[in-house]
């Protein structure tokens, strides 16, 4: 099966795929793509096993991960300097609640994920946006208002998105040494959520963001996975790497804390097969969703001129910046779905007013037909006004 292959999640309890007969939703941030047949088969040894007791941490889970790390991102660390929890957002919940107390600030640049303010102030601590400065081509870090933010007192962590989940920006080795170098500077820890790094066009690469500086080691916690890229989200499992030796201690005390440390019987299984023998897929992968960005920009660009779009060098999300309809998000991605059917992740709910954000990881027949029901819904939208 390749990926033109359209898989039916209907009936399987997809959160995505919850919908009514006839939506189409090309929102939460998962693949509909079936897993590299090199996971399935390992996961079908484990089940074939039949039993499925508590797991362990697997130190072949450990070896795979830091070999192909190395291998593709020149990002280096050993096996102590490694954590395991069952995902990112778990482990960034556990680590505000370990290294801040209520009621401290945490800096993010927006627009950005959702759920990072989701485990900031349920946890009762405040966000502190720095907006991205919108350029012609993309997005750029604002460095005074940036510095403005740590310098407040009351900031104590600021989360990172290495590369940026909406905007699909690949943050540079300088631009990151200086985020560095001011959290430094102002005594603030940096988490930086590194889940989408292996989700870079063909040719490009991210620099991690505690490799850049032996600042950057010292103060910095960074979240990687699987699960975007390999489309394991499900099974639950992600990775902690964290250089300085009492700043892992806590981290480590936290997850365990929050029963956040302990793989189910299938994750060990699905990593390392991934690790170990799925790069060949994921290089058709980042290939074939490339050629989905190409072919959907072009399309906006000729079809749905009143929707800007900009390329982005990494995710599968294309960020549609919709301003020159006049429009709340909220409202156009509401119209959209009830004329159409077609469900698009609102924009202010990253806190990126007048966008929408686009999931494009799907087989080309599904993009286009999302693409004519967009087409259809703006031309709609513009008669009706």
């Amino acid at each position: 099966m390749g990926f033109d292959t359209v898989v039916d999640r209907h009936g399987t309890w997809s959160s995505k795929w919850d919908v009514k007969e006839g939506e189409l939703p090309l929102s939460t941030a998962d693949m509909d793509f079936r897993c590299a047949e090199e996971i399935i088969d390992a996961l079908r040894e484990r089940v074939d096993h039949g039993i499925f007791g508590y797991t362990d941490v697997a130190d072949k889970w450990k070896e795979s991960i830091i070999a192909f790390f190395s291998r593709r991102h020149h990002f280096i660390f050993d096996k102590d300097e490694v954590l395991f929890s069952t995902g990112v957002i778990p482990t960034i919940s556990s680590t505000v609640r370990k290294l801040t107390t209520p009621a401290e600030k945490i800096v993010v640049l927006t627009p950005v994920y959702n759920i990072f303010f989701n485990s900031i102030v349920n946890n009762g601590r405040v966000p502190l946006e720095s907006p991205l400065i919108e350029t012609e081509d993309g997005y750029d870090i604002d460095f005074k208002d940036l510095e403005a933010k740590l310098a407040d007192p009351q900031t104590t962590m600021m989360i990172m998105c290495n590369p940026h989940n909406p905007v699909g920006r690949i943050w540079t080795k300088d631009e990151l040494a200086k985020v560095a170098e001011l959290a430094y500077k102002h005594h603030v820890i940096v988490l930086s959520d590194e889940i989408h790094c292996d989700l870079v066009d063909p040719g490009k690469g991210y620099m991690p963001f505690s490799m850049v500086s032996d600042i950057a080691r010292k103060i910095s916690v960074t979240c990687i996975a699987a699960s975007k890229a390999f489309n394991l989200a499900g099974l639950q499992g992600s990775a902690i790497v964290i250089y300085d030796e009492a700043l892992r201690n806590k981290v480590n005390r936290a997850i365990n804390t929050d029963e956040v440390a302990e793989p189910n019987a299938f994750v060990m299984s699905a990593n390392i097969a991934a690790f170990d023998k799925g790069e060949r897929w994921l290089d058709d992968l980042r290939s074939y969703v490339y050629d989905n960005k190409i072919h959907v920009e072009n399309y906006i660009r000729e079809h749905i001129p009143d929707i800007n779009v900009k390329h982005p060098d990494a995710t599968y999300l294309l960020w549609l910046d919709i301003s020159a309809l006049g429009v709340d998000s909220t409202v156009l991605a509401k119209y959209i779905r009830e004329k159409t059917g077609l469900i698009l992740s609102d924009g202010s709910i990253y806190h990126g007013q007048d966008h929408l954000r686009m999931n494009l990881a799907y087989p080309r027949v599904i993009i286009d037909d999302a693409l004519s029901r967009l087409e259809k819904a703006i031309r709609s939208f513009k008669e009706e006004r």
